[in-house]
């Protein structure tokens, strides 16, 4: 017997028939692949560019990217593509994403996370992961990444289906914003990335419709009690953090200290809340502020080591803290009151609150902001003569105070390095908000090239200028390379004591001079050459008088640049000296 085909039907043997739709010319449906899911997730965050360094695993993100017109900026090592992504989150208050490989691609970015946790800044690192149907067998680069990064980041996961793909980056974007800000890590398997999916079958969150505002203002018994305690104060002092500017809060701290009369001091990224020369702006008396004040107030900052614990607060005084994590007021010293909320919501509520109690006592602290300006001055004045130093080899003090006098109102400074960054703590006053960068409490060197690389990218339009120890340069220069790849033309400054000097000194103190070179002399580098070699601007100095005139043909360069200038190895700062980091 024999059977007849239809004409319209081909037959294809040992096939299924086809379906009655697609017999019929239905359309097929729209396909994705997970990697232009991540992109299109990307973009609904406000995502513009990712820093990277390829490989196999994670090729196709780049392909999404370059349909969503993400920028993609690819570095020589993926701790650069780490701290990159912490540093545009600092600098755009958007968060950062990293794209890394598996394996040593992950590891190598694991530096770079721990770093933006400490410093409480939000970024994503995406790592690739060997395909699921190869789970335990012995993949390429194959490693328990999720195990590894979970302890240094608030949120890590692996993606288990393409479809899943934007709704996990999203997932792990908003968990970045869970109290305090920080990193999250995704791992995708090379399959799941790679497959394409219908695009119905997908979850893409819509831009501005997967997070809620985490703008808290605080509990308002709290808040009016502050604005009582305020008015009632002879002697209060503030002191704002780097949540002031996490929170984009420099409006209502600025208000705050003025409507109030509030001195203030500024650490971290909330440095440049108030310019140098604004009558409220303190940084050289508060060891005296905070011994001798009856209501201080710490604001976005842990008492950590820098706050020696808390134990640098006197311990008659009021002591308030306003942070956004619960789990960081009251850690290591009590407090009389704790406020968890965002730092712009709570202040401004404070002002008004205080401000409707009629009067708020302002006028009767202007005696209290003479005596610490006194402090201040006598403090300046005392430092002077080594500001001004003529001496060679070079006094960092006389290196910190010339970057100082060197930076505009547009200059982002960055700070990469021990002690000659140490120095720079005293003297370097950002003359604006968010133009102040440095590791953070973590303390991790290498994070100047990659800040700098994030920072010009966001802001095209502002000086960058970067103060590297020579060890501090060491670790991630070659990327010197990528900002001449990319036209990012920035200032940056060596001060070069061929040492790790903040290890050296504590050395020498502990185990004698005899002993004081094991394990932390380096090489005497030109990174002028260097620079030069790789297509950028450099210079050596080692004239004090020198220096300006160096650092403004840098800026005239309009390239990447390294100013190589060789200051006295046997200076300390005095925080190297005091060992403060370890107290």
């Amino acid at each position: 017997m024999t059977q007849t085909v239809p004409p319209s039907t081909t037959a294809v043997a040992g096939a299924p028939a086809e379906p009655t739709a697609a017999r019929a010319g239905a359309t097929e449906p729209e396909l994705i692949s997970g990697g232009h899911l991540v992109a299109k997730a990307l973009k609904a965050e406000g995502v513009d560019v990712v820093f990277t360094l390829c490989g196999g695993h994670i090729i196709d993100i780049y392909d999404g990217c370059v349909d969503e017109g993400i920028d993609v900026i690819d570095v020589r090592h993926e701790q650069v593509a780490a701290h990159a992504a912490d540093g545009y989150a600092r600098i755009t208050g958007k968060p950062g994403c990293a794209v890394v490989t598996a394996g040593p691609g992950t590891t190598d970015a694991v530096t770079g996370v721990a770093n933006a946790l400490r410093a409480e800044s939000p970024m994503l690192l995406i790592g690739g992961q060997g395909a699921l149907s190869q789970h335990k067998m012995g993949s390429l680069q194959d490693l328990p990444h999720v195990d590894m990064m979970a302890p240094i980041t608030k949120f890590a996961a692996t993606v288990p289906a393409t479809e899943r793909v934007a709704d996990l980056v999203s997932m792990a974007f908003r968990e970045c914003y869970h109290g305090a800000p920080g990193p999250s890590f995704l791992e995708i398997p090379r399959d799941v990335l790679d497959a394409r999916v219908p695009v119905e079958k997908a979850r893409v969150p819509r831009a501005g419709h997967y997070r809620a505002s985490t703008r808290s203002v605080g509990d308002p018994e709290a808040v009016q009690r502050l604005a009582d305690l305020i008015t009632h104060a002879a002697k209060p002092c503030v002191l704002l953090g780097s949540q002031v500017w996490t929170c984009r809060a420099t409006d209502a701290a600025v208000e705050f200290v003025r409507a109030l009369n509030v001195p203030a001091y500024m650490n971290g990224a909330g440095r440049g809340t108030l310019p140098p020369g604004d009558p409220h702006h303190f940084q050289l008396s508060r060891r005296y502020a905070f011994s001798n004040a009856d209501l201080i107030i710490i604001v976005g900052t842990p008492f950590d080591f820098r706050m020696g614990y808390g134990r640098r607060l006197s311990p008659t005084a009021t002591v308030v803290q306003i942070d956004l994590d619960y789990r960081t007021v009251g850690r290591n010293r009590d407090v009389d009151l704790g406020i968890v909320g965002d730092a712009g919501q709570v202040l401004a509520a404070v002002t008004a609150a205080a401000s409707g109690l009629g009067d708020p006592g302002a006028a009767g602290r202007r005696d209290w902001l003479a005596e610490l300006r006194a402090v201040e001055t006598a403090a300046y004045q005392k430092r002077l003569p080594r500001q001004l130093s003529d001496a060679s080899p070079i006094d960092p003090y006389r290196l910190v105070h010339e970057i100082n006098e060197f930076l505009t109102e547009d200059s982002i400074y960055i700070g990469d390095g021990g002690d000659i960054v140490t120095f720079s703590g005293q003297v370097v006053q950002p003359k604006a908000p968010g133009h102040w960068m440095d590791p953070g409490p973590l303390g991790t060197l290498g994070v100047g090239v990659p800040f700098a690389m994030a920072a010009k990218h966001a802001r095209p339009d502002a000086e960058v200028v970067c103060l590297f120890g020579d060890g501090a340069f060491s670790l991630t220069g070659w990327d010197f390379e990528t900002m001449v790849r990319f036209n990012l033309p920035f200032i940056g400054v060596v001060g070069n004591n061929s040492s790790m000097n903040q290890i050296r000194y504590g050395q020498i103190q502990k185990y004698g001079a005899e002993r004081g070179r094991v394990g932390n002399t380096l090489g005497d580098v030109r990174f002028d050459e260097f620079a030069r070699l790789l297509g950028g601007h450099g210079e050596e100095v080692r004239d004090p008088a020198d220096i300006r005139p160096a650092l403004e043909r840098a800026r005239q360069s309009g390239k990447p640049s390294l100013v190589n200038v060789w200051v006295d190895p046997d200076v300390y700062a005095p925080g190297t000296m005091n060992q403060t980091m370890y107290k």
